[in-house]
């Protein structure tokens, strides 16, 4: 079963050489969502450990159904299907780029923002958080700013679940995200 969510759109990819499959598919949405990263080892970890967690729980729920307590194989049927959705959402997590704009694609919480509403977008030194944790470190953050003058949350740091200790690969989701901002974001008035 192919997961979309895992995988970086191939056009992102500084390492993927041109080939034949690389060509756009007539029926191909050009105006999908895309993840212009693959997500990293910390996020993907996290991801297993909880589909590892999950799998426990409903073969937990395959036991305790065969016991004859349908209450409790009900109980640990929902709490492991919550289990999977919670791995799901942390893969999903991110930035997401289109024509139509920027989402940004938190843990419980999805912003969209067109691109007429950015202002400009670049990458900052700046005190930023260690795998989303409350310590701080110094590092760079991909930032967004608003046509309003409003501010827009930081959008991809070199020390979360993606970036960690790759910073190549954070440099090319930057300068890629940056570019679709330059092509599809109205220049400043």
């Amino acid at each position: 079963m192919p997961l979309p969510f895992l995988t970086a759109d191939s056009a992102f990819d500084a390492h993927d050489q041109p080939g034949p499959d690389d060509t756009p598919l007539p029926y191909e949405d050009h105006d999908r969502w895309r993840r212009p990263y693959r997500p990293g080892p910390w996020r993907v970890a996290g991801g297993a450990l909880l589909l590892l967690l999950a799998s426990f729980m409903l073969f937990a729920a395959v036991i305790v159904g065969a016991a004859g307590a349908a209450g409790g194989a009900l109980g640990c049927l929902a709490a492991g299907l919550l289990v999977v959705g919670a791995a799901l959402r942390l893969l999903r997590t991110g930035i997401w780029v289109s024509r139509a704009g920027l989402r940004r694609v938190s843990f419980f919480f999805t912003r969209t923002i067109g691109w007429q509403e950015v202002a400009e977008v670049r990458t900052v030194q700046q005190p930023v958080r260690w795998l989303g944790l409350p310590r701080t470190v110094q590092g760079q953050a991909l930032t967004a700013s608003a046509r309003s003058g409003g501010a827009l949350p930081v959008l991809l740091t070199d020390h979360n679940a993606d970036f960690l200790a790759r910073t190549e690969a954070f440099d090319r989701a930057a300068d890629t995200v940056e570019a679709w901002a330059a092509e599809y974001a109205p220049a400043a008035v």
